[in-house]
């Protein structure tokens, strides 16, 4: 069947990112370590809380201020915690051109509201996709079958005419196991040609 729709993860797919910045920035208005603090925002289970919706962000903020003692305001810690992105431009002149060609492109992400708002005002590429599937909306984070599941009703496609593009390996083997072509980021290079072998661009 031909590709009818493609999926981009958002992370270390179209965007860069690096929790050590915000960690750092963070530790200077805090009583506790860059590293304490990049612990406690990079991994489970105070950031799997917040992106599976269990948390607002000021649920979450407060919660950060309560462990690390941080001191600024909502508007600083925003501005800390969201500012790590940088964009990738092969990639998004990839679904650029995939675009191009009419394919309809979609971003499927584990991720918060403060990182989507911030990427949303940084990044203009962000508002050219024909939809979102952001875990915090939904409850759920990949590789959950319930977020598969919501991108399959968002394109109203299934199968192989999805293709998804994911630069984790649990992420991909759980779309290829609903059947959907994947590929494995590793690097834009790659990316690049394997989307070139399928004549897509």
């Amino acid at each position: 069947m031909a590709i009818e729709a493609v999926v981009f993860d958002l992370g270390k797919v179209l965007v860069d990112f690096d929790y050590s910045i915000a960690a750092a920035k963070l530790a200077q208005r805090s009583k506790i370590l860059t590293a304490d603090i990049l612990r406690l925002i990079a991994q489970p289970p105070l950031l799997f809380r917040y992106e599976t919706g269990l948390m607002d962000k000021d649920e979450f903020y407060k919660e950060i201020c309560s462990i690390t003692g941080f001191c600024g305001d909502m508007s600083e810690f925003s501005g800390f915690f969201s500012d790590i992105f940088s964009p990738i431009p092969a990639m998004i002149e990839l679904q650029a051109a995939l675009r191009k060609q009419g394919l309809p492109t979609y971003i499927f992400s584990n991720t918060n509201d403060l990182a989507i708002d911030h990427i949303r005002k940084s990044f203009p590429f962000f508002s050219n996709f024909d939809g979102y599937i952001l875990s915090y909306e939904h409850g759920a984070m990949k590789p959950d079958a319930k977020l598969y599941e919501v991108v399959e009703k968002m394109t109203g496609r299934k199968g192989d005419s999805i293709l998804y593009l994911d630069d984790r390996e649990e992420n991909v083997a759980a779309g290829a196991a609903r059947g959907w072509q994947v590929i494995l980021q590793e690097n834009p290079e790659t990316t690049i040609q394997k989307i070139k072998s399928l004549n897509m661009v």
